[in-house]
């Protein structure tokens, strides 16, 4: 898997560069803000929040703030600071367990926490960002991403730090700065390194939507692309919940000599893979790996189609319910993903 992705030291000064005169002492405003302090918690008592947050003040030579976050018998989460924060810049770790809710409100407590304990500054370190997924409008379903960045800035964030959003748009819904951090190098490194004979791999997008991140993975290793369009033909329950019925059109007069378009169900086009994948090793990338259905159908297609291996490699693997037994039985040959999730050895 490839190596953890931690803040780097801050750069110490080389012996090659001349140290400047002693100027004026600056006003006290200026002095007070270059010597602000900073600090780094963790919002949750987990393995996995725990050691990245121990990490990344390894890393900084800093100390991991004082805070206690636990959880009441009712299963509300209470968080206690147990130092002073006043003037500094603040990072807060956290990660994203099974529980997402519990986990997206210790972040708001703990964030609200130090805004009333006048932290200058509070940045989240979030690297899988929570309910992103849910950024379109569709009918009458609430848009989840914005609702989160509002209470992320009400609770006072005033910055974020994060990796591979899907979709990388939804900084918009934020009210402060994002920082969006890739995965890529760390995959790409990877297949150069781990693969054998990757030269005679193809990069494979499993939709025409993922065809943009698949273009740009195999545009730096120099690689041939595939893409895999079309859907898998209706089912009874797809018939049964009426996404495919005709429109209803109401009783409109209608004036002579004009005629209604007939209305037409939206035909699904049967599945095909654009590009030659026989004989080739496919790597399947993509942002999120979640419920793999759509993944293990990708697969089973390449295989027909003749690839001798299928690699799948993505940031964020959730992994929810039983997707790591359906990954055992099917035709897929490797799967990377970074640790921006947190799992238990077991289950992999």
């Amino acid at each position: 898997m490839p190596k953890n992705l931690l803040l780097l030291p801050p750069l110490s000064a080389s012996p090659a560069f001349r140290v400047p005169r002693a100027g004026p002492a600056p006003p006290p405003a200026m002095k007070a803000a270059h010597t602000a302090k900073y600090g780094v918690f963790s919002a949750n008592s987990t393995a996995a929040c725990t050691e990245l947050a121990k990490r990344i003040t390894e890393r900084l030579g800093a100390e991991l703030g004082k805070s206690v976050v636990y959880q009441e018998t009712s299963g509300e989460p209470r968080v206690e600071i147990k130092e002073s924060v006043r003037g500094q810049d603040i990072f807060i770790t956290q990660t994203t367990p099974r529980d997402v809710n519990t986990a997206v409100m210790e972040l708001l407590i703990m964030a609200h926490a130090l805004k009333i304990s006048c932290a200058r500054n509070i940045i989240g370190v979030i690297p899988s960002l929570p309910y992103s997924k849910p950024s379109k409008m569709r009918k009458r379903v609430s848009i989840v991403c914005k609702l989160l960045a509002s209470m992320l800035a009400k609770a006072g964030l005033t910055h974020i730090i994060t990796m591979d959003l899907h979709p990388k748009e939804i900084q918009g819904f934020f009210s402060f700065p994002v920082d969006n951090l890739r995965a890529s190098p760390f995959l790409l490194r990877y297949i150069q390194e781990e693969i054998p004979n990757y030269r005679n791999a193809v990069v494979v997008a499993k939709s025409p939507d993922a065809a943009k991140r698949a273009q740009s993975y195999a545009e730096r290793l120099s690689l041939g692309l595939a893409v895999i369009r079309g859907e898998a033909q209706c089912t009874e329950l797809d018939m049964d919940d009426g996404r495919h019925s005709l429109r209803m059109v109401r009783n409109v007069t209608v004036p002579p000599g004009l005629e209604l378009p007939l209305m037409m169900t939206k035909e699904k086009p049967a599945i095909t893979v654009v590009g030659d994948v026989g004989g080739h090793i496919a790597i399947i990338v993509d942002a999120i790996i979640d419920h793999v259905e759509s993944f293990v159908l990708a697969a089973e297609i390449l295989k027909e189609r003749g690839a001798c291996k299928i690699c799948v490699m993505a940031t964020h693997g959730i992994l929810s319910a039983e997707a790591p037994c359906l990954i055992e039985e099917s035709s897929i040959d490797e799967v990377v993903v970074t640790n921006t999730v947190p799992h238990e050895v077991q289950k992999l």
